[in-house]
């Protein structure tokens, strides 16, 4: 263990010496911005949702504070005891560095910091998944996207390619991409958009051409610039690669060349510019794309005409309708006078007594980065109409609204995708749809994340509010049922558990609704040729939850006792133990709020308290404190999942 520290430390020497010259960009910069502490803040109490919020707005997960911990290393521990209580559940836990990881935290063995989070992880379930995470997995979360742009320069099948680079070798490139990526070429092509090719000066040889354009289409540069049957010299080569990039004014591309053989500095400055190419695709895709989409009247949509040589560089339209309005719901939202009341009526719906007619949304882009998605490629590869010649740009409908297809869009383009929680459901089924594996990730994580229960309202119970006509309750966009039947359409398991563990620890709010009688019969059909022993998934899920749920209440408090062996608490146990003396933690300055940022596996039952301080059981019996009422909830919680099980006729 001390050979090991002393390893670290010199790691850590050799690290600083790198960055200090300059070599090196320092992986883990010193952060004392606001927003990075509130993410420090948030990872020690275990906010998952507040972390999700962060991380959206482009915090920098890999900062460190002026005591050198980065988000990782804080989450992977926890200092205050009062935590241990409150807030730092082991399956939380464990979500939470999960999550950063999967947003790109650092975990890479062959730094300081990474070995750092590794070798004092809280526990081998978690220095597992850090272990998990090499660099192709934590520091280049962008990959995926760079290979495929990289794949574009040798690809026939489909044709998307609609410039030739003319030289002793013919280049079929993509104006778009070009545009993006050199100024001479943005200024070029916006003055003739319809430039199909052009001609490599004879005194480059194709050589410096060729390590040019892989260097703009995000490959990994070769290490000896000259081939073996090539006619041209080392020398000429690298003064064509210099004319060239001044030409296209591409700056950094020497200092790639640069690099040598350091695989650490030529992997942080294809990183450097994988980052500034999907800046730049991603300033492309709003200033061209987003900003040219055109909204018209549904019935018109055929009319619209645009030619292939267009100024966006466009070879087809992806079309979205907006969302119909149901004739009911417009008038529940609407005075007789026409003026809207209820979130989201909009004041243009009816006009002169006319209802709005339905609209839809076109926008112009490009079959290469659609075909990211295995659906539009093997549309465009086949015999479909899409893939056919035609005289305009092929118009395709993708069975979504607007803003779930600009989402769509943003991730193909730049590997980027911000759900929010609203759209989560409905960016799952497209992306699904789509065969988008990664955003439906993406989407799952955001509903789980989101919506994890950190806070007490974040996903509508479909319970009417009481006033809603106050904004702080203004009903929530998801609906936890939805969820569950999205998690059983996609199979996502990610969303399966987020669900039940959901309802688990709000089971006093569903338990006496029919819709989730209804939900449990429909787990339970599931199962084809069900016998009387088998269990129902959903069921047995829920159960789980709903023991975590008030087993870490006594656990945490190290009242293991209070568990039989089954894993249930004993009422009269648990009240005589709470009723002792050194066990009143529920005091006014450690009680958790239960609207605030908690650990939803802790959070106090509503109704456990009542007025004036009186403590109150589900079933409205007195007790002494919170421990004796969560015994008596737990129990009473139980047999109403048996006498709806016996009201169903369902044996589980």
């Amino acid at each position: 263990m001390v050979l090991r520290k002393h390893e670290l430390e010199a790691k850590l020497k050799d690290d600083i010496q790198l960055v200090k010259s300059g070599v090196l960009r320092d992986d883990n910069p010193l952060d004392q911005s606001e927003e990075f502490n509130e993410l420090l803040a948030a990872c020690r109490r275990g906010d998952l949702r507040r972390v999700q919020e962060l991380i959206s707005t482009g915090v920098n997960i890999n900062g460190k504070d002026k005591f050198d911990y980065t988000p990782l290393i804080i989450v992977r521990q926890i200092h205050d005891p009062r935590q241990i209580l409150f807030g730092a559940s082991l399956c939380g836990h464990y979500e939470l560095v999960q999550h950063l990881l999967e947003s790109g935290a650092l975990a890479e063995r062959d730094t300081f910091q990474g070995e750092r989070c590794i070798y004092n992880a809280l526990n081998d379930r978690i220095r597992n998944l850090l272990l998990q995470y090499d660099y192709s997995k934590s520091t280049d979360p962008l990959q995926p996207w760079a290979a495929h742009i990289t794949s574009l320069l040798g690809r026939d099948s489909p044709k998307t390619s609609d410039i030739t680079i003319a030289a002793s070798e013919s280049f079929s490139l993509h104006k778009f991409i070009l545009s993006a990526r050199t100024p001479y070429f943005q200024r070029k092509l916006a003055d003739a958009p319809e430039t199909t090719s052009w001609k490599l000066p004879p005194s480059i040889p194709v050589e410096s051409f060729q390590v040019v354009m892989r260097y703009l289409y995000l490959g990994d540069l070769p290490r000896d610039l000259v081939g073996p049957w090539s006619s041209a010299t080392e020398e000429e080569v690298l003064t064509g690669i210099d004319k060239i990039s001044k030409q296209l004014e591409v700056t950094q591309l020497w200092e790639a060349i640069l690099s040598g053989n350091d695989r650490r500095l030529a992997r942080q400055r294809h990183q450097d510019e994988v980052s500034r190419a999907a800046s730049q695709i991603g300033s492309f895709l709003e200033d061209k794309i987003l900003s040219h989409k055109m909204v018209v009247d549904t019935r018109k949509v055929q009319d619209v005409k645009w030619r292939h040589d267009n100024s966006i560089f466009a070879d087809c339209l992806l079309r979205a309708d907006e969302a119909e309005i149901d004739e009911k719901e417009m008038d529940e939202t609407e005075h007789t006078n026409g003026i809207p009341i209820g979130p989201g009526a909009e004041p243009s719906q009816k006009h002169n007594g006319e209802r709005k007619r339905p609209k839809s949304v076109l926008y112009p882009v490009h079959k290469a980065m659609l075909i990211r998605s295995p659906y539009f490629e093997t549309m465009f590869s086949s015999q479909f109409m899409e893939a056919q010649e035609s005289e305009h740009l092929h118009i395709i409908k993708i069975d979504c609204v607007p803003e779930v297809l600009e989402i769509i869009l943003a991730f193909l383009y730049t590997e980027k995708a911000d759900c929010p929680l609203d759209l989560g459901l409905d960016v799952l089924y497209a992306a699904d749809m789509l065969f988008l594996d990664k955003l439906k990730t993406k989407a799952a994580i955001a509903i789980s994340t989101l919506g994890s229960g950190n806070n007490n309202v974040l996903i509508d119970r479909t319970h009417t509010q009481e006033d809603e006509a106050e904004p702080e309750l203004e009903i929530e966009p998801i609906n936890v049922y939805d969820v569950i039947h999205a998690a059983w359409d996609l199979r996502v398991q990610r969303l399966e558990e987020f669900a039940a563990r959901y309802i688990a620890y709000r089971l006093e709010d569903y338990i006496d609704e029919e819709e989730f009688a209804e939900l449990i019969q429909e787990s339970a059909s599931r199962l084809k040729r069900r016998e009387e022993t088998d269990t129902i998934e959903l069921l047995d899920d829920i159960r789980y939850y709903l023991s975590e749920r008030f087993r870490l209440r006594f656990e945490d408090a190290g009242l293991d006792e209070m568990l039989d062996e089954e894993g249930e608490i004993d009422p009269a146990l648990a009240e005589a133990i709470a009723g002792t003396e050194g066990l009143d933690i529920n005091g006014a300055e450690e009680k958790p709020e239960v609207k605030g940022d908690v650990n939803p596996a802790v959070e106090a039952p509503a109704e456990a308290e009542g007025v004036n301080g009186v403590v109150r059981t589900l079933d409205g019996e007195m007790v002494e404190d919170e421990f004796s009422s969560d015994a008596v909830n737990y129990q009473i919680l139980l047999q109403k999942i048996d006498g709806m099980l016996d009201k169903l006729k369902l044996d589980a």
